[in-house]
């Protein structure tokens, strides 16, 4: 899963939630200089990585994709995931997808300190560009694909990837909503542990 899925699983937690959105940018020997807290939130994140990867209904989906995107089926369903959860968001959230966007913005800056240097210097973007509700619609898709595209060694394989999972959005969403409760109720025991 992308950024917004990781935001959502710290569940109001803005250690967790700050751990979560750095843990892919920032080196093991890192990880040991932040607060304990906050160390919770990347081992958090990466449990849930590992979690997603092992899924069935994930494999699945992403299996469905090898044939047209080859080693980045993973990659745009992580993506294509985070456009099911804004789709699907009363499903799983209490509050309105725009507050909890906002609220996380303002968590992450409060808590910026803490970030890689990259990280902190691409937040003031990604507010100012709204990445986070950008993930609902198709444009938002095109968005953070055409952003991947310029760091990958394949960029043909991310061509029509918008078309394809669109086109094949009930398939992917039923996946999700079958998955997406699993990775809830993993997330909630991890926590109380």
């Amino acid at each position: 899963m992308n950024f917004l899925a990781h935001l959502f699983l710290s569940f109001d937690d803005e250690h967790l939630l700050v751990g979560n959105f750095i843990a892919d940018d920032i080196a093991n020997q890192e990880v040991k200089t932040l607060p304990e807290s906050i160390q919770k939130g990347v081992v958090l994140h990466r449990k849930i990585d590992s979690f997603t990867d092992k899924h069935p209904k994930v494999l699945e989906s992403a299996r469905f994709l090898y044939p047209l995107h080859g080693k980045y089926a993973p990659v745009l369903l992580d993506v294509f995931y985070d456009f099911l959860l804004a789709n699907n968001w009363e499903k799983y959230a209490e509050e309105p997808f725009e507050v909890f966007v906002q609220k996380t913005y303002l968590a992450l800056q409060e808590k910026s300190a803490w970030f890689p240097k990259m990280l902190r210097e691409r937040l003031p973007y990604m507010i100012a560009d709204n990445w986070l509700a950008k993930y609902a619609t198709r444009e938002g898709l095109e968005f953070v694909f055409d952003k991947m595209l310029r760091r990958v060694s394949k960029p043909a394989l991310f061509e029509n990837a918008t078309d394809t999972l669109l086109a094949h959005r009930p398939f992917f969403e039923e996946n999700f909503n079958r998955f997406f409760p699993e990775i809830i109720e993993f997330v909630k025991t991890e926590i109380k542990d």
